[in-house]
């Protein structure tokens, strides 16, 4: 009786305190996959009240009585604005979590990173988060105490973090990597530093393409909490494309054991350690202009574009005439911006005189066309086509250019040089690029808007890289083929959409499509509070090709087989 009444005191102080004291604790941003691929990120909750999530593991002997307790309070609760979800504490794989049917989303936390955050010590532990103020408004597990809660949130305003009592299921939650780099904090010059230099010094560096430089343990350990952060909610590494979809090169993949490393260093307080070296610091980046493939055949220069010091420019277009009397075929390419820390895009289409960059794209759902290539920030690339293949510049025809830059602190002015590498003879097959898109409608205050688009190809193909085009209320988008005999097959899924990333991601194994197959795009616009892109979520939205539309447009690169 005492320890009830207690309770009840602890809930009541949280729900009606007014002194000026009262505050509830803070918690950081996360995001994480479901077992089906869905892309899950706290801040996103902002369309409802809170999100409460359970440590969720299926061999716990306490588990089934601690899921019904959980279950029926959603059941109670998930139409009055309350998100449930699932953590998965087991280790298990993305494929054996798509199989439980618990009503809904168990979240892939692999290494254990988001219930360390939360600090979760056993299987059945409820948090309750604040997705708006990124709070905690209670810890314990699914018991009265959670239910008073619940209803607390729906009726008034909860000041104070309530604790409840209580091991949830009774399994205790083990951390073998944690435990393992607090009995020994990874060391900042042998295994922090070479992670940044292979994964994010050549955007963050002076003059880079991201807000700041990585170039020295003191300018690590000062922007550590935005690292932990970005790493966290997946903010970084950009663009996020499923692990376990398809594969790409071009992509940004970090392991989970990488991530792990850089927050538990953080976590112990970014010690420099011994080494007499700091790596950031040798650093020396090339600022000489190379053509990896030797002189191209042709150079082509864009015009020059001033970026202001701040803000994000709308699209720019351009078009370029390359002044060709014969027809030429491209069996590679390479970037050279001058300015390369603003320009954060770059696509570029073949297209005919008196064509624009859109070309068909503008009154048809399904169009086939050149397109020649895609810049994006990072390391100096030269794209090779496949053997074989290339792109054709008819005689007379032009490169027509869509450019996206980003401020970078300082005026500047940038020209794109463009080196096209011709082939000697006609090769094979001629690549080209299937342009998939479908009508749309997009109400307001909406955070999920289902979206389909589809095409059968009337011949065999070999699918060799996919991009997906979506404006600011994108929020993912999925590409996959439908064979003959009713085989699918995923390609590759942008888990989270970004619009500041578009790159076209060349596909590390091209697949082989035989005529009568369909390819489908599969995605969703995000039209609410929660998408932290969204222009205003009041608005209906029409499609179209400008930024104040909306575009759901699925291309795949492929050549005739």
């Amino acid at each position: 009786m005492k320890k009830i009444l207690q309770s009840g005191l602890t809930l009541l102080l949280g729900v009606g305190a007014s002194s000026a004291l009262a505050a509830l604790d803070r918690t950081g941003d996360f995001a994480l996959l479901d077992g089906d691929g869905g892309f899950h990120q706290l801040s996103r909750y902002q369309h409802r009240e809170a999100v409460a999530i359970m440590s969720y593991a299926q061999d716990c002997a306490g588990m089934p009585a601690a899921l019904e307790a959980y279950a029926a309070l959603q059941r109670q609760y998930a139409e009055q604005g309350i998100e449930f979800l699932l953590l998965d504490s087991s280790g298990s794989s993305r494929q054996v979590l798509a199989d439980i049917d618990a009503g809904m989303p168990v979240l892939h936390d692999e290494g254990r990173l988001v219930a360390e955050m939360l600090g979760m010590d056993h299987v059945g532990e409820v948090r309750v988060l604040n997705p708006s103020r990124l709070s905690l408004y209670y810890r314990g597990d699914a018991g009265a105490e959670l239910a008073s809660l619940l209803s607390s949130l729906l009726t008034s305003r909860v000041r104070n973090t309530v604790s409840a009592e209580g091991t949830g299921a009774g399994c205790e939650l083990q951390f073998p990597e944690r435990d393992a780099h607090l009995a020994k904090v990874p060391d900042y010059s042998t295994e922090v530093a070479p992670l940044i230099v292979e994964n994010c010094v050549q955007c963050h560096r002076q003059w880079g393409a991201a807000p700041f430089p990585m170039d020295s343990h003191v300018s690590l350990l000062g922007w550590s909490p935005m690292i932990k952060e970005v790493l966290l909610n997946k903010r970084m590494p950009p663009a996020q494309v499923d692990p376990l979809v398809g594969h790409s090169s071009s992509a940004r993949y970090l392991d989970v054991q990488d991530i792990q490393t850089i927050v538990h260093w953080i976590n112990a307080g970014g010690p420099r350690g011994d080494g007499a070296v700091d790596p950031l610091e040798q650093l020396v980046f090339d600022q000489d202009e190379t053509w990896l493939l030797g002189e191209p055949d042709l150079i082509v220069s864009t015009p020059t574009h001033l970026v202001p010091a701040n803000g994000v420019l709308e699209d720019i277009y351009e078009d370029v005439d390359l002044g060709l009397e014969e027809g030429k075929w491209v069996k590679a390419i390479q970037f050279m911006p001058t300015a390369n820390g603003t320009l954060h895009h770059l696509m570029v289409m073949v297209t005919a005189p008196g064509e624009d960059f859109w070309g068909a794209e503008r009154g048809s759902h399904l169009a086939t066309r050149r397109f020649l290539e895609g810049y994006s920030p990072g390391k100096p690339v030269v794209t090779e086509f496949n053997e074989n293949t290339g792109v054709f510049i008819p005689a007379g025809h032009k490169l027509s250019m869509q450019f996206q830059y980003v401020g970078m602190g300082a005026e500047v002015r940038n020209v794109t040089k463009i080196g096209l590498y011709f082939a000697d003879e006609p090769p094979a097959s001629e690549r080209m690029v299937q342009a998939v898109s479908t009508s749309f409608t997009i109400p307001p205050n909406t955070p999920t808007i289902p979206v389909h688009a589809e095409h059968e190809f009337d011949h065999d193909v070999v699918i060799t890289g996919v991009r997906a085009r979506m404006n600011e209320r994108g929020k993912n988008m999925k590409f996959s083929v439908e064979f003959p005999d009713g085989r699918r097959q995923e390609l590759l899924s942008v888990a989270a959409y970004n619009y500041a990333w578009q790159p076209h991601y060349v596909l590390d194994e091209p697949v082989e499509v035989p005529a009568g197959s369909t390819v489908h795009v599969t995605g969703a616009f995000d039209n609410s509070v929660s998408n932290p892109f969204n222009p205003d979520p009041t608005e209906s939205v029409a499609p179209g090709v400008d930024i104040t539309d909306e575009m759901f447009t699925g291309y795949f690169s492929y050549y005739p087989k």
